[in-house]
């Protein structure tokens, strides 16, 4: 609707609250002495006095909407509230019915006003949530530190951060140790322990110790930076309830304006002895009572709402339009590395045979992997968690696709997979399990084996329930992982179903299987955090990245960005998308219902403009009310 941006001009910066409050308590204040003087006034020579008052009343709390409507009609949009607001007023004027323009203007203000104010709170909510840009970083410059704009910071510098301090930029620890609150970015309460070799982001807030930090990214293109970016520009992508209620404003206020004109000259001519003056006020009341101001304001705000809501909750919604998105979401599919699961492989079993001791095991299989640094390698080492005098270590040897063979002391050790072992022809059981299993031989004797997986993450067991209670009918997953470690997590989370050992093309392929499968305004969301997730989340209906802090490109192609590393979020956020929905629509309903019954009564002659006014301000108050519900 044309005149409405011009009218919330305001809204887009700071408010100016007292302006507005003095102007409307000074329209008021002429309003009401007006009233009450009214035949006083009315007595004066051409009754200059009650012009005065009224129409400086009529001045101040109108002003802005006659001159909307006067622009939008130069551009050829006469058909907006602004323009029905002023034809009606006008019309009271010319009628000599002063208090009522007045008080049409007047409380039209002040609905203004306080809806203005619940979009400043509610923008206030979501700038809030990512105003996480510090205002300083100590940079360190030989033995000095000195306080800097963190934009005069370049990649390379090195920053101290102080305990209470927020973290100024992205960056890797290179010494100290502390507790970080990630919950402005991530919504997570619980703090993180972090150490050298670590990376810290732009908005995280530093509570117990010291940190160096070598500056790893500019200020601009932090993750946060960016996702800051992403939401300023989400107004543009607008819902399809907010495009239908303007095609729809397009439609209906030419056939209020044109049923005004009906009711204000048919039936003088069909009944003889009607007066144009009754039916011509009639016509003006029918026109403020039609203003669609609740529909206007309260659906933008609804939306607003929402992606203030799921801000809050560490969600970010680049769009209102995602958010109905998300509210007809009926299948998720997950990724499973480093989405379901943590993506750090941990040694989850040690199984030793022939008399050997697990502790004996361990050791042995960190002493013969001691060289290498393959992440399972590296697990086991972590899983021994003790020094490794690496001179122990003779006559190592890589087998390419088995193992190693070395001799460690006195002891000839064989580590590596089962082919290894019936390559020396070393009985071996084979072990059915989900992960890698690393076998051990001694001497020419089965000494046991290692389970090393990928841990689930611990929200990850509850998340299909979650889902279901949100609405979702079924859940999936895409795993590059082996066949008999995704069906352990696809059986162990309750999926509905899962395919494995996929290349990231494979996993667009399938994707785009499943849309053809799904039509009829049920949608499909897909969940992945890294880079190579980016095709098949730009692919969904829903693309949602997942610890947004993580990959760039998953942030730039997702619709929504997770910030922390819950899978249960996803859920939170079909649940946000579908409250905001429901409450649009009980916007759009009721405003609809209460306009039909006053729209009524003004053509039936019984509403009066006062109770056209408290008909437009009400609703739009009421609506907006039930709008900001959804930041909670």
């Amino acid at each position: 609707m044309g005149g409405h941006e011009h009218n919330h001009d305001h809204s887009a910066g700071q408010l100016n609250t007292t302006r507005e409050i003095v102007l409307i308590s000074v329209a008021l204040a002429l309003l009401i002495v007006g009233s009450i003087f009214r035949d006083a006034l009315h007595d004066t020579p051409y009754n200059i006095a009650e012009y005065a008052v009224f129409l400086i009343a009529y001045g101040i709390s109108g002003w802005n909407v006659v001159i909307s409507a006067i622009r939008n009609a130069g551009k050829g949009t006469f058909f907006d509230e602004n323009f029905l607001m002023t034809i009606a007023t006008v019309g009271a004027i010319l009628l000599h019915e002063m208090p009522e323009a007045v008080g049409v203007m007047v409380f039209f203000k002040i609905g203004e006003f306080l809806q203005d104010l619940a979009v400043e709170r509610s923008r206030r909510s979501i700038v809030a949530v990512l105003e996480l840009r510090p205002e300083y970083a100590n940079l360190k410059q030989g033995d000095m530190l000195n306080k800097v704009s963190p934009d005069k910071v370049k990649i390379g510098d090195v920053i101290i951060i102080k305990p209470g301090e927020q973290v100024p930029l992205d960056g890797e620890i290179t010494s100290g140790q502390s507790r970080v609150n990630t919950s402005a970015l991530t919504g997570e309460s619980v703090p993180r322990q972090v150490g050298p070799g670590e990376v810290v982001l732009a908005g995280m807030v530093n509570q117990t110790g010291v940190l160096t930090v070598t500056v790893t990214k500019l200020v601009g293109e932090s993750a946060i930076a960016k996702v800051i970016q992403l939401v300023e520009q989400s107004s543009s992508l607008k819902s399809r309830t907010e495009k239908f209620i303007t095609k729809f404003a397009a439609y209906y206020t030419p056939v209020v304006v044109l049923a005004a004109v009906a009711v204000a000259v048919l039936p003088p001519f069909i009944w003889p002895g009607e007066s144009f003056g009754d039916w011509i006020r009639r016509a003006l009341i029918l026109l403020v009572i039609s203003c669609p101001c609740g529909l206007v304001i309260s659906i933008p705000l609804g939306y607003f709402g929402g992606v203030g809501g799921a801000a809050k909750r560490g969600i970010m919604v680049k769009g209102s339009t995602y958010l109905d998105s998300l509210a007809a979401t009926r299948t998720v599919v997950f990724d499973k590395t480093g989405t379901l699961t943590q993506g750090v492989f941990k040694v989850t079993g040690i199984y030793p045979q022939n008399g050997f001791a697990a502790e004996d095991l361990l050791r042995l299989t960190a002493q013969a992997e001691v060289h290498s640094n393959h992440p399972i390698a590296q697990s086991i080492m972590e899983a021994y968690g003790q020094a490794l005098d690496a001179s122990l270590l003779n006559e190592y040897e890589e087998i390419a696709g088995h193992g190693v063979r070395a001799r460690i002391g006195a002891q000839q050790v064989l580590v590596g997979n089962e082919r290894l072992l019936q390559r020396e022809s070393i009985p071996v059981a084979p072990v059915q399990e989900a992960g890698t299993v690393v076998y051990l031989a001694v001497d020419k004797v089965y000494a046991g084996h290692l389970v090393i997986a990928d841990e689930l993450k611990a929200d990850a067991v509850s998340v299909v329930a979650d889902l279901k209670a949100a609405g979702v009918e079924q859940v999936g997953m895409l795993s590059g992982d082996r066949e008999k470690v995704a069906q352990d997590v696809a059986s162990i989370l309750g999926l509905d179903f899962y395919r494995a050992e996929l290349l990231p093309e494979q996993k667009v392929a399938i994707l785009e299987e499943l849309l053809t499968q799904e039509k009829n305004g049920k949608n499909i969301a897909f969940v992945g955090d890294g880079i190579n997730d980016a095709p098949v989340i730009a692919r969904a209906d829903v693309g949602i990245a997942m610890g947004g802090l993580g990959s760039d490109a998953a942030v730039e192609t997702a619709d929504v960005v997770i910030m922390s590393d819950a899978p249960s979020k996803v859920a939170e956020a079909i649940q946000i998308g579908r409250k905001t929905r429901r409450i649009v629509w009980q916007n759009v309903i009721f405003a609809l219902g209460v306009k039909g019954v006053f729209i009524a009564l003004g053509i039936a002659g019984v509403a009066t403009m006062w109770e056209a006014v408290f008909a437009d301000v009400g609703v739009a108050l009421l609506a907006v009310l039930n709008a900001s519900r959804v930041l909670r």
